[in-house]
This record gives C-alpha cells, structure tokens and sequence, in this order.
C-alpha cells in the first residue's frame, strides 16, 4: 500500500525534509491566482464566457497539469470582486494579509471544535471577540464566536434567546423583526421549529427603519395573544438601503419588558468599532447580542461573521454538551460548546491577519471611502428622474421615478443587462413590490471616475 502511494505521487506535507513540492504548487497557485487577479480590468466583473465544465474524479487521479489547467478555467468562469465596477453586492475585494491567512487556516488544519485541537487559535478567537465585545462597549462578561456567515451567527443568537427565556419547545415562541429585515431570519425560524407564522414583522417608517409605535401595538397584541417573546431583533444596515433600525428607544422597550434585543448587524455592525460618526449607533452595547461580519465591507475572506454577547454564560448554558470524547482544560473553554457548529477551521486567522495589518486608521479609512463613495454618487445621480432609497451606510437603491410594478421589473432587467456589458454589475432587489438597482459602495479599488461613468450609464 505505502508503494502504491509513492508510485501515484500522493502528496501530504512532509514532517522530513524541506516540502518543497508544496513550495512549487503554492507557488505556481500563486502565479495564476494573481495573473487572473491582474486581468480583472479587462475581463469584466463577471465572465461572458461560461465555458467552466465541472469534472469529476475518474478511476485514476489527474496530473498536475490537468489540475492546473482546471484551476484556469475554474477562475476565468468566476466572478471576480477586484473589478472596479463589482457594485452589486457586499462583497469587496479580498484583503491581501486575508488571503494570507487563508493560507495559515489551511495548512494547520487546525479544528476550533476543542482546545487540544487547536490550542492557539481557540485562544486568539476568544481574545479577538473579547477584544470586539469590548471594542462596542460590552462589560467583563461579554465575549462571542465566530461562524460561518451572518445566518449562523444569528441563529446561534436566536437559540440562546429562546433558550435564556426558557421557551425551548414553546410552539407560541415568537420572534419579531422589522419588514425590512433579512430574509435569513425566515429561515432561522423554520430551523427552530417553528412557523413562519412565530415570526411577526414590524412595520417601518420613510427611512427604512423599524417603527416603534407598530412595535408597541404588536408587543401589546403578542401579549393578548399569549404568544411568548423570546427576542427583538434591530437591524444594523438593512440590505437594500442601508437603514438602522432606532435601537436606543427599542433597547429601552427590551429592557421594559425584560425581552432579549439581538442586533443583526452583518452589514454596519464593524462601523460601531470606530469613531465614525454614524445615526444610530448609540446604545448597541444595551444589546444582548449582535452579528458583525467583516467580510462585507473591510474585505476579509469569507467566511467571517462575530457573534457577541454580553453575557458568555447564555451561550455556554444553551450548546454545552460536555464533548464526553474531547479532553478539557481547566478555564479553557472549547470552542464547539458554544455554538451550533462543531469541526470549524480556523477562520479567525484571516479576520486577526487583516485586522493586525490595517491597524483601527486603516479600518477606518475603508470604512469611510465607502461612506464618501456612497455620499458622491447620491450628490451626482438625477433626482428629477429617480427615486432613492438609502441610508446612514453604504447601500443605494434607486428607480426611475413613477415606474409601474412591471415597468420596474423590465426597466432594471434590461438596464443591469446593459451595465454588465459595460463592465458594471448592480444587483436588482425587490423592494416595496418593485425591482430597484442597487450599487453598494463598499469596493475599494471604485473611484470618482469609475461612478461618472456609471452614472452617464444611468442616465443614458
């Protein structure tokens, strides 16, 4: 068996000798990924060639250049968020020291399901949520984990709110959001088993944001009703405007009624960790927990999504199982005994990498391009001839004015269809019963210049 391995050339890094056949396929990895990186300006955010053909593994494994060759097409067929003109969605370009990291989580192999398995990155996740709980105002309690996306950051939230407010198997548990919120949270209540008829949505004002006179009648009308409130959530940057639901008069109501206030903020949740100045941060630390996700904005490599919470003994109290197979350290807790997943790479890597390498300045000044970005194409867009819907952050979406339903939904297919050959992609939501564009500001590499254009697009 062990000839057959070294005869087919199946390689493991080596804990002999130098590793250098991973040092020439890291290398050679390294001059695609950045020659493809490099031709993004002239081949477009998406590709028009969709040629990639998905080969399966065959009785005997493929040479290198095969591989490699695959590897090539696998990127020429992708979409590629470098492109200045990559607006559609909140996904930036990838931070170098990110990939970087990616890199390190890879090849240590390391598994955040206990602390024997991965002894210094369970220390630096736990350090680096300690760091962001208190960078939001949290107290010595607080602390968090990271997941896999902001849908299991906010179920693993949901979960330990049911759990703190003992309605584990209470089919009249109900959880309430805005209208706006995101649609995960559909899913989140399907995955709790409940239906969608336990998630009662509020209503929101002109901007966006959750409406506290609704709030009240429906808590009023919960409590006739005798369904059981296990949580308010507020969100923190909606996703097609960007609004911030009023989270200081609704963590006032929360701690009326003793309700757990979570706060989804996947999409301005990082602002909070500096001194932007943004409408609507006040009060976040009144939260029992919220979802951050560095990935949307600063460019960290997916995945990376935070939960904090100002308490870590929900947490601990709600997925504690005892990992009867896994040995303990005393004081050391592991990491799969406070959330949903269990085996989990070492994520964090990249989200410490990128976080180290920027420094708060630099955070900073991503953060605030993309408010400037944002600020410049709402001062130049028409407002005679389209409606705008945007907020505090860096989110716009817009529609010619008085369009009909079906007017709205030819006008935004055919002009995003257009932008993209023009090396434009804006995404097209539905909102409000109609399509709209939308262009979120969050590319680094997107300048004055690039927005013109788009801009002369539009109006075109």
């Amino acid at each position: 068996m062990a000839e057959d391995l070294i005869n087919k050339e199946i390689y493991f890094p080596s804990y002999l000798g130098t590793n250098d056949k991973l040092i020439t396929l890291l290398n050679r990895t390294s001059i695609i990924l950045c020659d493809w990186l490099s031709k993004a300006n002239k081949n477009g955010p998406l590709p028009f060639n969709e040629s990639f053909k998905c080969m399966m593994p065959a009785e005997d494994g493929n040479s290198e250049e095969d591989l490699f060759s695959e590897i090539e097409s696998l990127l020429n067929n992708s979409f590629n968020p470098v492109h200045p003109g990559s607006l559609a969605h909140l996904d930036p370009p990838p931070l170098i020291f990110s990939i970087l990291g990616d890199l390190i989580a890879a090849g240590l192999n390391n598994n955040l399901l206990a602390y024997e398995l991965s002894p210094s990155v369970t220390l630096l996740e736990e350090s680096l949520c300690k760091w962001f709980a208190e960078k939001i105002g949290f107290d010595d309690f607080s602390g968090g984990i990271a997941a896999s996306g902001g849908t299991l950051s906010n179920l693993n939230a949901l979960i330990a709110a049911r759990n703190n407010a003992g309605l584990g198997t209470n089919p009249n548990s109900v959880l309430l959001v805005s209208e706006d919120a995101h649609s995960s949270f559909i899913k989140c209540i399907k995955v709790m088993g409940l239906d969608t008829s336990n998630l009662v949505r509020i209503k929101t004002d002109n901007q966006g944001r959750m409406n506290i006179n609704d709030l009240r009648k429906s808590l009023d009308k919960c409590s006739i009703e005798n369904k059981k409130i296990f949580a308010i959530v507020a969100t923190l940057g909606t996703t097609v405007r960007g609004a911030i639901d009023p989270i200081r008069e609704i963590s006032e109501i929360c701690k009326q009624r003793n309700i757990w206030l979570h706060i989804d903020g996947s999409i301005g949740g990082i602002f909070a960790i500096t001194s932007i100045p943004i409408e609507g941060l006040n009060s976040i630390n009144k939260a029992n927990s919220i979802t951050i996700n560095p990935q949307k904005i600063l460019g960290i490599t997916k995945t990376s999504s935070l939960l904090l919470v100002s308490n870590m003994s929900t947490l601990e109290n709600t997925f504690n199982t005892g990992l009867p197979y896994i040995s303990s350290k005393e004081n050391i807790i592991n990491r799969g005994e406070i959330g949903i997943q269990g085996s989990r790479p070492a994520e964090i890597i990249k989200l410490w990498l990128g976080l180290r390498f920027l420094g708060l300045n630099g955070i900073e000044d991503i953060l605030k391009s993309s408010i400037k970005r944002k600020d410049f194409f709402i001062k130049n867009i028409s407002k005679n001839k389209f409606d705008i819907y945007s907020g505090p952050l860096h989110i716009v979406s817009f529609l010619p004015k008085e369009l009909e339903p079906k007017e709205s939904d030819e006008w935004t297919h055919t002009k995003v269809n257009e932008l993209i050959n023009n090396n434009f992609m804006l995404s097209r939501p539905k909102f409000k019963g109609k399509y709209f564009l939308r262009v979120v500001m969050g590319n680094y590499n997107t300048n004055e210049s690039h927005i013109k254009e788009l801009l002369g697009l539009l109006d075109a």
